[in-house]
């Protein structure tokens, strides 16, 4: 028989093993520098940028859609990007070609999107830092597998979260016949939120989900929590079928 004691020590064990949950904030770095990168920087491994702004030199170009040639980080498939400020001279910011960890990455203005998921499956890992002036889109989902976020800041945003409704893994508009279109999941917890369209959209009828922890989260001026939409092999915009509310497919 074991010991009563013995039961709680464990227990407490189990208690002080158990890291607590970071908060989320909203409070940018103040960078001690800033470099402007002739071509994308590549990651594979890990990269801490010392809370340097990083950006291209360049003026946003609005929503024109961009590649990977213009963004200011490229993951590579494993790589961690962290303490890294991505200016406003820029059209795109962190592109992941497979599962990345990003952790306290901060956007100071979003151009077309601030970070790409292109990895085929997996789980890629948002946590921490935050992004405003998105006028659309922070995180546009391509590929497949799940993106999580995490005590992230996201302010003056269209959408926290896009899953792509009509583009491939490349970020390709579905113009003929696509190679793959995705089922995709996003899990969101322990965000900050104001002033945006929506926290996520995602594609129902490709089995898309998105778990919203809206209890740990602060949410002010918002107009949506979740949409979904029918994603098409077409290229046509997807349509949108449900508005904040919660289904089998939007789950807060």
């Amino acid at each position: 028989m074991i010991a009563t004691s013995t039961v709680f020590l464990a227990l407490a064990a189990l208690v002080v093993a158990t890291p607590a949950r970071r908060a989320a904030s909203c409070t940018f770095p103040d960078p001690p520098s800033t470099s402007s990168l002739s071509e994308p920087m590549s990651v594979t491994g890990d990269f801490d940028g010392g809370n340097v702004r990083f950006d291209r030199g360049e003026a946003c170009t609005g929503q024109s859609e961009g590649g990977d040639s213009n963004a200011v980080f490229l993951l590579e498939d494993g790589a961690s990007l962290s303490n890294v400020v991505i200016g406003a001279d820029q059209a795109e910011g962190v592109h992941c070609l497979g599962s990345c960890t990003l952790t306290n990455v901060w956007f100071e203005a979003v151009c077309e999107d601030a970070i790409t998921i292109k990895q085929d499956s997996g789980t890629s890992t948002i946590s921490g830092g935050g992004a405003k002036g998105a006028e659309d889109k922070v995180v546009q989902h391509n590929g497949g597998g799940t993106v999580v976020i995490d005590s992230f800041c996201v302010q003056d945003f269209g959408k926290l979260y896009r899953s792509c409704g009509n583009c491939d893994e490349y970020g390709q508009t579905a113009l003929t016949v696509l190679s793959s279109m995705y089922e995709r999941h996003v899990e969101i917890s322990n965000i900050i939120a104001s002033s945006g369209s929506s926290l996520a959209g995602i594609n129902s009828n490709y089995g898309d989900t998105a778990i919203i922890d809206v209890d740990s989260s602060t949410i002010d001026d918002v107009d949506s929590i979740c949409d979904t939409y029918e994603g098409n092999d077409n290229g046509d915009e997807p349509e949108k079928l449900t508005s904040n509310e919660s289904n089998d497919y939007c789950q807060f």
